[in-house]
């Protein structure tokens, strides 16, 4: 290894210790005695504790609409995973509502009888991820741990842990684990117009400055991006009829309902899946019809 190798893993390294050391205590992670599907990490006493799920959400696939190409390459992803097959760690970002959260809740659904589990991380927490991972890899399972809504300030100690983990640490990421994260910021920081000052050109090419280079190099160790966009109209009422449906109600309630579910979105600033799912519940109650969970 040259001097310059030798000097990028000796910082890789310091970044990792730096943010364990502003952990309080590093939690020593141990399997529960109650097995799950789904399993929430949380911190106890200041030890973490893998706790799980005893009513997961369960979301189907099917009840995702129209997010077909967002589907298939995170369905691709995840059976090559299964199958033991290289796969890579995925950053779902796009529009609020749009079912990020709800497709990785749906694999669980989908692929647990094939061995998938889920562990739920909050940011927060990351500085514990590779004790998590150094659990989870001794299992038979295949895990997706997943960080719902991920984003970052400046100076954040996870954010240094979660890079390292990614792509940087001195240690590999275990075989049968993978990183699932949400957001609505595709580079996970805030971006500020002064950063863009320090950017140079070198004949025809375009040099970022550093703060720009930093702030991108997060998102760029999750291996497959996913963009999710805003619906439009006809593709926000597709989804609501499907909510109606599954309430039981009939296909000339549902059209006589649209004009309701528009003007339901108009009052909320939004058309997305999950406008569309509270109007559906709204409608129900409003009719007398039973209570019933998402399947989606």
């Amino acid at each position: 290894m040259n001097v310059q190798g030798l000097v990028a893993a000796i910082e890789r390294l310091a970044s990792v210790l730096e943010a364990r050391a502003a952990s309080q205590e590093t939690a020593r992670v141990c399997w529960p005695e109650e097995e799950g599907l789904a399993y929430w990490y949380r911190r106890v006493g200041g030890r973490g504790v893998l706790q799980p799920v005893r009513r997961p959400h369960r979301l189907r696939l099917d009840d995702l609409k129209d997010i077909e190409p967002q589907k298939a390459r995170v369905v691709r992803n995840t059976e090559q995973f299964l199958a033991g097959r290289p796969a890579n760690n995925v950053l779902l970002t796009g529009a609020r509502g749009t079912g990020k959260s709800s497709l990785v809740k749906a694999l669980l659904t989908e692929y647990a009888d094939r061995g998938l589990r889920l562990v739920e991380m909050e940011k927060t927490d990351l500085v514990d991820l590779p004790d998590v991972l150094a659990c989870l890899e001794t299992r038979p399972e295949r895990f997706i741990v997943f960080i719902d809504d991920l984003s970052f300030e400046e100076g954040e100690p996870a954010y240094k842990m979660l890079k390292s983990v990614l792509d940087g640490s001195v240690w590999a990421q275990p075989d049968n684990v993978l990183l699932y994260a949400t957001s609505n910021r595709r580079h996970l920081m805030p971006e500020f117009f002064h950063e863009n000052e320090g950017t140079r050109h070198v004949g025809e090419e375009v040099h970022p400055a550093e703060a720009v280079e930093e702030k991108i190099s997060l998102s760029e160790r999750f291996g497959l991006w996913v963009s999710f966009y805003p619906f439009s109209q006809e593709e926000y009422l597709t989804i609501v009829a499907h909510w109606l449906r599954s309430f039981g109600v009939g296909e000339a309630e549902i059209e006589a309902a649209r004009a309701e579910a528009l003007q339901w979105a108009i009052e909320r600033g939004s058309r997305s899946g999950r406008v569309a799912w509270q109007f559906a519940r709204d409608w129900a109650g409003r009719h007398g019809l039973p209570r019933k969970e998402p399947r989606g």
